[in-house]
């Protein structure tokens, strides 16, 4: 049985003219302002907004189909996505982080002050920074402390748009006295991060209601670990050392996934203390370490690929989807990973993906392999905390 389609203006329209005829046993007059197919309309109307409503109230009742939006029901502001995470102990989707650096200040004359309010320019992303603190201008150079404060969309400034590789050159977007134009950033002392996206949110939820808390089962110190700000995601395992357990974490914000320093204690953190600063999460026998994923690249070289148009798009294709593919890989936790299981990387699959693209562009190819460190790969299981990337890929 496939549900009804919601009916249009139109459809219920007739259908009320033809009750009433059949009712009254004569035909209603086809002019456009009879009464009864006037009102027929106006009662159609507010059938079609009834199914509308009913429709929309439908789909709120799933995980994978609520809205991430917020509505006023009865004077009560109600987001049904967050509802549902709420519902099942998931915080609200994490907030985008302003990047903060230190930097080094060129002082031309020692004396007064840098003043908290400064503005300085990225030149190559456009942000703008803002000092911190008061800075005493009392040396050749000087440290201050600048955050990210808007962008060139209209934001502010929030997001990894503001993060900033030491060494990088940031300009005072207005002369000021007694210090050079240009600063040089030290360090990065807090990374900029996306907010969270709905389809992240929401997967969340679909994972809390697929693996329910236990008390320090493998689902648990993946759920605690990822509520960590630039948390992509944690990977759970059982260490060779009795009583430990070990997490491999990948970041959502730095090269490859390999998550800094401050990022790893911060999923430490989380696992041995709620939001509430409470021990209520990790057994108290148990300890946690943390440590980064690693990243094993694969090369990849395609043979004979002819087509009849532009070959140069069709390799960019063919790159695209190989990249995808092999950033899709993660290990396999047995009694944790759902689905598919997505740690073999496969020749045969590669091959599938190169032949969609190609045959969709009207063309042939001969054949696809795949190396890594350990040579030619017919089939390869990823190990402990171990994820893929794409290395090279060559056409012969």
């Amino acid at each position: 049985m496939t549900a009804p389609a919601t009916p249009t203006t139109a459809a219920i329209a007739s259908n009320i003219v033809a009750q009433i005829e059949a009712q009254i046993s004569q035909t209603v007059p086809f002019f456009p302002k009879a009464f009864i197919r006037v009102l027929a309309k106006a009662l159609a109307g507010v059938y079609v907004v009834l199914f509308k409503y009913g429709s929309f109230i439908w789909l709120q009742m799933f995980v994978r189909t609520a809205s991430d939006q917020y509505f006023t029901v009865n004077g009560q502001p109600v987001n049904p996505l967050r509802e549902w995470g709420r519902l099942v102990g998931i915080p609200d989707p994490a907030a985008a982080t302003q990047a903060q650096f230190t930097v080094t200040v060129s002082v031309t004359n020692q004396t007064g002050f840098l003043r908290s309010g400064a503005q300085l320019l990225g030149p190559t992303n456009g942000v703008v920074y803002l000092v911190t603190g008061d800075v005493v201008l009392n040396a050749p150079t000087v440290q201050a402390v600048v955050v990210a404060s808007g962008d060139q969309q209209g934001g502010d400034g929030s997001g990894t748009i503001g993060n900033l590789a030491p060494g990088a050159v940031l300009a005072f977007a207005n002369p000021l006295p007694n210090v050079g134009r240009d600063v040089t950033v030290v360090s990065q002392t807090v990374t900029g991060a996306d907010g969270e996206t709905s389809e992240s949110y929401r997967r969340r939820i679909l994972d809390r209601f697929q693996k329910r808390p236990q008390g320090g089962a493998y689902a648990d110190y993946e759920q605690w670990g990822e509520e960590a700000a630039g948390i992509a995601n944690v990977y759970p395992y059982t260490s060779q050392c009795p009583g430990q357990v070990d997490l491999y974490v990948e970041s959502a914000t730095q090269p490859d996934g390999v998550p800094t320093n401050a990022q790893l204690q911060a999923v430490l953190d989380l696992v041995n203390l709620d939001q509430s600063g409470l021990a209520t999460r990790r057994p108290a026998n148990a300890l946690v370490n943390a440590y980064p994923i690693s990243r094993l690249s694969f090369n990849v070289k395609v043979l004979g690929v002819s087509v009849p148009g532009d070959l140069a798009a069709v390799r960019d294709q063919i790159e695209e989807a190989t990249r995808e593919y092999l950033l899709s890989r993660e290990p396999y936790i047995a009694g944790l990973s759902v689905g598919q299981r997505t740690d073999q990387i496969a020749q045969s699959a590669l091959g599938g993906i190169v032949y969609d693209v190609v045959s969709s562009n009207s063309g042939i190819f001969t054949g696809v392999t795949i190396t890594a460190n350990s040579g030619d790969i017919g089939l390869y299981f990823l190990g402990i905390g171990e994820k893929a990337k794409l290395g090279t890929i060559t056409y012969v």
